[in-house]
């Protein structure tokens, strides 16, 4: 029990604003409002009938209650969406403007009353849209989505924080996880797995570092700035692919904190520890960029301090085992090959999001500060967390209570037999700890979830960004619930299937900056919703599916392997399809391109 209520006592006081009390006290103004908008969507969707289903959950079946929960949350996300995408629009129509808690319009400046500025509103708009838009404002709720920062407006002067949002995002047991399939999954050594891992690292965070340089220069979102490569219309279909990422990453992450909660308290239903876990970064997310990032400024040190006990404790078993052989040959390529695709892809994944971190920097800020502090901060957590993982994968081969965690509950299991046995309850304690680290990794996903959606097209783009956050965090519970007990390893496959889509959103991104735009000077901003001055994106769409193709061949993964991955290995073959998926991709782009400058102009 004391190991609770100090989780409690820790995690609270960090993801709850310190306001919230006086938010409650608001609350009253707007329950009028808010209630009648419930009662609308209850008349749309009845409430009866999914009463009668939530009575399920006395059911012993978990089948039966996460049918019921999934549908409870889907049709209640459903009636959200569209209702709020009705009222944008008309407010829209009605061009009513949005004001930022200072008195300031955020299109243009425009500066009203401290009167209106406290309600967010215009004196003639009484909406209930314009009503959620000045309670989200005056708590400090980010309310801009993907419109562009202008350089008056780039209040975040930290430069540090660019560093400890990817720290503290990586430095999670998902990272851990990563490390620790080296053993068991493609029966590599430590050496081996630790040169993988240090050089495939470095390769995979590039991309990251370097569009990250892009928000301040700019101030424009990740999947915004996107439309330069891939135009107006195409980047629609990266922004698919991301949201697939961003809600499905988001499921697998709530799952293993799950896993980890409900191996420490049987009594605790998956359901819950999902629900604990979504419900918080729902809260840092909704409030945006600056809760975020205060709470990853911070949110690594206990991560850090419970990775520390594991290697102190580790080190001290003498379980690890570094002389596990390295081989040669076919099967020691293939293995390197399909094991640096698992750790190039996890750590290439923040690609896109990651000017979306950056965008309230100021304009001044040197691109060479912010690419070496996005550099430092990625690299440290994920070359510490990885190789941590790898070396207490080691004592599988050797010890079979290690080897029996692991078959019984994978990563939770092989992180309780370090701790739990030598340590006893405060072993337990930072297992939970290791379990709510999953709120930061999750946190990039689902803030940056939300401004993926409004790229999708003007009616999702005049729904608040706070309103997306919330959809997507009943989207993923919907997922992770069932998936819990039925298809997270199908689920888990099917993401690092489509993870292929990175090395080809770089091919086509690196390649337009660097062959056809020739640098930063070869950008219009103010361009970037003009669909008419952008890339018409015939020749990104097309390079995109030569990509898929190559990604294709190469690919060695559960459900498929190419007829190249084939060759690339023994009997598994080895994973190229990251390699491939860049090089088609880019040499597509670079001659279809030029097809297209040449007959549009743009």
């Amino acid at each position: 029990m004391a190991g609770r209520r100090g989780v409690v006592d820790i995690v609270i006081p960090v993801i709850v604003p310190p306001y919230l009390g006086v938010l409650a006290n608001d609350c009253c103004g707007h329950l009028v409002e808010v209630v009648d908008y419930l009662h609308g969507l209850a008349r749309t969707y009845p409430p009866s009938r999914i009463v009668g289903l939530l009575r399920l959950f006395r059911s012993p079946n978990s089948a039966v209650l996460s049918s019921a929960l999934s549908y409870t949350l889907i049709s209640w996300t459903l009636g959200l969406i569209a209702d709020m995408a009705t009222m944008a629009t008309i407010h829209d129509d009605e061009k009513v403007k949005k004001w930022d808690s200072t008195g300031t319009d955020i299109e243009t400046g425009q500066v009203i009353t401290y009167i209106d500025a406290a309600h967010n509103e215009t004196p003639k708009d009484k909406s209930l849209y314009a009503r959620l838009q000045a309670f989200a404002g005056k708590y400090g709720v980010e309310q801009r989505g993907i419109e562009r920062v202008s350089s008056g407006e780039r209040t975040d002067s930290s430069m540090s924080q660019v560093g400890t949002l990817w720290l503290s995002a990586n430095m999670v047991v998902s990272s851990f996880a990563i490390g620790a399939l080296a053993i068991p999954i493609f029966n590599l050594g430590y050496i081996d797995s630790a040169l993988t891992i240090i050089f495939v690292n470095i390769l995979g965070i590039i991309p990251v570092c370097f569009f990250s340089t892009f928000g301040p220069r700019f101030g424009l979102r990740q999947m915004v700035l996107s439309r330069f490569y891939f135009g107006y219309y195409g980047v629609k279909l990266v922004a698919c692919f991301n949201i697939l990422a961003c809600i499905g990453w988001s499921a697998v992450n709530v799952i293993v904190g799950a896993q980890l909660i409900h191996a420490i308290n049987n009594d605790v239903p998956g359901y819950a520890g999902i629900i604990v876990i979504a419900f918080s970064t729902l809260i840092i997310c909704a409030f945006g960029y600056k809760l975020v990032h205060l709470y990853e400024r911070w949110s690594w040190i206990p991560s850090f301090i419970i990775f520390l006990i594991v290697i102190g404790t580790f080190a001290k078993s003498g379980d690890f085992d570094a002389r596990l052989p390295l081989t040669t040959g076919a099967a020691e390529a293939g293995a390197v090959l399909s094991f640096a695709a698992s750790v190039f892809g996890f750590a290439t994944g923040w690609t896109a999001y990651a000017a979306d971190y950056t965008v309230y920097q100021p304009t001044d800020r040197p691109p060479t500060h912010v690419f070496l502090w996005t550099f430092a901060g990625l690299l440290f957590p994920l070359v510490f967390t990885e190789l941590l993982g790898a070396a207490v994968a080691t004592a599988i081969a050797s010890n079979v209570a290690y080897s029996d965690a692991y078959s019984a509950s994978g990563v939770g299991g092989l992180l309780a037999q370090v701790l739990v046995p030598t340590l006893g309850r405060f072993g337990e304690f930072c297992l939970v700890i290791l379990a709510l680290s999953i709120i930061a990794n999750n946190c990039p996903n689902i803030y940056s979830v939300s401004l993926s959606l409004q790229v999708l097209a003007r009616t999702t783009e005049h729904v608040p960004r706070f309103i997306w956050t919330g959809v997507g965090t009943a989207v993923y519970i919907a997922i992770a619930i069932p998936g819990y007990d039925h298809f997270e390893a199908a689920l888990e496959n099917f993401l690092l299937l489509i993870g292929y889509w990175l090395a080809i959103y770089e091919g086509v991104s690196l390649t337009e900056h660097f062959v056809f735009r020739r640098g930063f000077k070869g950008y219009r901003v103010e361009d970037y919703s003009n669909s008419k001055r952008l890339p018409p994106g015939f020749a990104a769409l097309l390079a995109f599916a030569v990509g898929v193709a190559g990604a294709i061949l190469g690919t060695a993964q559960v459900w498929f392997t190419g007829p190249i991955g084939r060759l690339c290995g023994a009997e598994f073959g080895g994973d190229v399809g990251f390699e491939l998926a860049f090089s088609f991709t880019a040499i597509t782009y670079l001659g279809l391109r030029s097809l297209e400058t040449w007959y549009f102009g743009r």
